[in-house]
Order: structure tokens, then sequence, then C-alpha cells
């Protein structure tokens, strides 16, 4: 995927979300930012789907150009860049959230439904949920610290 400005191919609302967060990766990142915390390119390479690190650059660059992520030098090692969800991007945690409600209704083997009483709160309150979800995202938290979705 390139990372220059790419015409968007029209101004269809569901073309428009498939073409900036529709890959897979792009989704994983996300998912990994709002359950697990993760912020550095290290972290994101640990993830069990194996993305390869041209990938990665690739989608973390284009995630950014949209506005999706924030990057900024880590505080604690120069070296490190850490990549936070905008406000663009706090706005997926809906979708997201919908997509493991989707997950846990028709893959009889999702992770998260070994977090069942969570899942009946989400399916029962999502607007609620999701604002949860998105404040703690924007404070620096995530869904899931112990890294277990």
């Amino acid at each position: 995927m390139k990372t220059t400005n790419k015409e968007i191919r029209s101004h269809c609302a569901v073309n428009y979300g498939v073409e900036i967060f529709g890959d897979r990766w792009s989704l994983l990142i996300i998912r990994d930012i709002v359950f697990t915390g993760k912020k550095t390119y290290g972290e994101f390479m640990k993830s069990e789907e194996g993305i390869a690190t041209n990938v990665l650059a690739s989608r973390l660059a284009f995630l950014e150009q949209q506005g999706v992520l924030a990057r900024a030098p880590s505080p604690d090692d120069g070296r490190k860049d850490l990549y936070t969800l905008t406000e663009k991007g706090l706005d997926l945690i809906p979708v997201m959230l919908n997509i493991v409600l989707w997950s846990a209704k028709h893959d009889s083997k999702s992770y998260v439904l070994h977090r069942k009483e969570w899942v009946d709160r989400l399916s029962q309150n999502p607007v609620e949920v999701s604002e949860e979800v998105k404040a703690l995202v924007r404070n620096g938290g995530c869904m899931f610290p112990d890294g277990k979705q």
C-alpha cells in the first residue's frame, strides 16, 4: 500500500471506510492499541499474526498520514516512536467492538469467549462500553493489559 496521497475511488461511506481501515493489518494494529496497549513498532511486530516489517512500516505510515494514528518520540527512549490513536482513530473503537460481537457470535474458538461477562455487557450496552473504552484508550490505557483478549 502506498503511503502517498491516493485518490479515494468514490465518496460512498462504505468505500471510504474500506480504503482507510479496511485492510487486515490496519485493523489489527488498531486492535493491538485498543485491546493490549501496544504502542511501538517492536510491540506490533510481536503480534501472533506475524506481520512483515515492510507491511507494518507501510500501514503505520498510512494510518498516520490519514490521521488515524499519531506518532511521537518515546520520552523514555528517543530511538523509539510511540503510536497512539487520534480522535479519528478513537472513533473506530465502536467499529472494532462490533467486530468483536460479530466474532463472538460466529467463531466458536474466539479468544473473547473467555471474557463472557464483558461480551455480555458489550452486547447489552454497546454505546456505554464504547465510550468507556474510548476514554480508557485516550488516557493511555487498554482493554486487556494482561495481553489476553
